[in-house]
């Protein structure tokens, strides 16, 4: 699990490099937000998490399938990262920002992909926590 990296994945990566050919600037890594989001766009108000599908528990993904064996160990361990995803993203809103969410497995239709994220950032709707 050490060698599971945190910033600059792959699907990350990917997300940037579509963002900046559409013309949006951003800042990466931002410490002062809760959970520091992947992606802040702070002209707009809102930040875009990458996550992996198997770390964070997509649902209905086959690369969410939980290991077979020692499986405390890890239920108690990805739940503890879904909890916290859920925690961060109402702490975010609160805040006043608009948070969304890129699967890993969502980086393949690259068209599907733009219009997500295109979608996102022309929308003006503000969703809350609960």
């Amino acid at each position: 699990m050490s060698r599971v990296s945190g910033k600059n994945t792959k699907p990350e990566l990917v997300v940037r490099s579509l963002l900046h050919n559409m013309g949006y600037r951003f800042r990466l890594h931002r410490n002062d937000l809760p959970g520091k989001p992947d992606i802040t766009l702070p002209k707009y108000q809102k930040v875009i998490f990458v996550n992996g599908c198997f770390w964070h528990g997509h649902a209905d993904c086959p690369r969410s399938k939980r290991p077979t064996t020692n499986k405390k160990f890890w239920r108690v361990k990805l739940d503890k990262n879904i909890e916290r995803d859920k925690i961060t993203v109402c702490s975010i809103r609160e805040l006043g920002w608009r948070v969304l969410t890129v699967w890993a497995c969502e980086v393949k239709d690259k068209d599907k992909l733009t219009n997500k994220l295109l979608t996102f950032l022309e929308s003006k709707e503000k969703k809350n926590c609960r």
